[in-house]
């Protein structure tokens, strides 16, 4: 007995929502896309079929390209990267000139630079050998780091330095003091 008035309650709310999706394609809107991942993949079979292809593209991506071999069969090295001049001409900043700079000279045919904190070693490099128009061997950089410092009550920093030991090939001289030039 008390089973009908259940069975009723059941129908009236099975009924709304078939009778807001009559509504709602009678007066030509668009049905909401349902919410759930399996209301989704069972709702259309259109959605599923869209998925294929995605799928399939992505699998058919190549696989990374190898550079191409030489004919003896080694690869090929590298090129080298192209700096711009505009921005070698800025590279290097000064010469260093002092005792320590010297004895580089004397001892290791090195040349000192100051030169951009934020210059590459192969900027460096290039920068040098485009300038002075000499070959470079190598090329190592020291951060250094600026002394504090006071001035009176206040105190101050100097500013952070790169400097750049670079190494000339044999046979190569920089000169800066102007004689033989």
């Amino acid at each position: 007995m008390s089973t009908a008035p259940e069975a009723k309650k059941d129908d009236a709310k099975a009924a709304k929502p078939a009778a807001k999706a009559a509504k709602a394609t009678d007066s030509g809107k668009v049905a909401k896309p349902a919410k759930t991942a399996k209301a989704a993949a069972s709702a259309t079979p259109d959605a599923v079929a869209s998925a294929a292809p995605k799928a399939a593209k992505a699998a058919r991506k190549p696989a990374a390209k190898k550079a191409p071999a030489k004919a003896n069969g080694a690869n090929a090295p590298s090129p080298r990267p192209a700096h711009a001049e505009s921005r070698l001409a800025q590279v290097l900043v000064a010469p260093i000139v002092s005792e320590k700079a010297t004895m580089a000279v004397e001892k290791h045919n090195q040349v000192l630079f100051k030169v951009l904190r934020n210059a590459t070693k192969p900027e460096i490099k290039a920068a040098v050998e485009l300038l002075f128009k000499v070959q470079v061997d190598s090329v190592q950089t020291v951060q250094h780091k600026g002394k504090t410092k006071r001035f009176g009550k206040s105190t101050g920093r100097r500013d952070h330095i790169k400097k750049a030991y670079v190494c000339l090939a044999e046979g190569q001289e920089l000169n800066f003091s102007g004689e033989g030039a």
